[in-house]
């Protein structure tokens, strides 16, 4: 898959999570409420790495390899809310890295 399609089936899943915010809540969650779940998913990451390290105990650990792959789709979904192209992201970060290593 590439980054685009990713974005695009993203899009598609947080536009049906809207639907239940607009059911349950009256209202869709704000950027600022994405940024907060996605960091909560993130922190998560990092308590499952821990036990998967055998440095913290977790009753969780089938979850991690989900979790990694919300927090990509958290980002997608950030990224394209507030104007900013997922793709273009992820190759400025990975070029810029890039060349400041070699």
């Amino acid at each position: 898959m590439n980054l685009n399609e990713l974005k695009n089936q993203s899009m598609e899943i947080r536009r049906l999570y809207y639907e239940l915010e607009r059911k349950y809540h009256g209202s869709e969650w704000s950027v600022e409420e994405d940024a907060l779940a996605f960091l909560t998913d993130a922190a998560l990451v990092g308590r499952l790495a821990m036990d998967q390290q055998e440095r913290w105990p977790s009753d969780d650990k089938e979850i991690l390899p989900s979790k990694i792959g919300e927090c990509v789709w958290w980002l997608a979904v950030l990224s394209e809310r507030m104007g900013l192209d997922f793709s273009e992201c992820v190759e400025q970060f990975l070029k810029g890295k890039l060349d400041d290593l070699k």
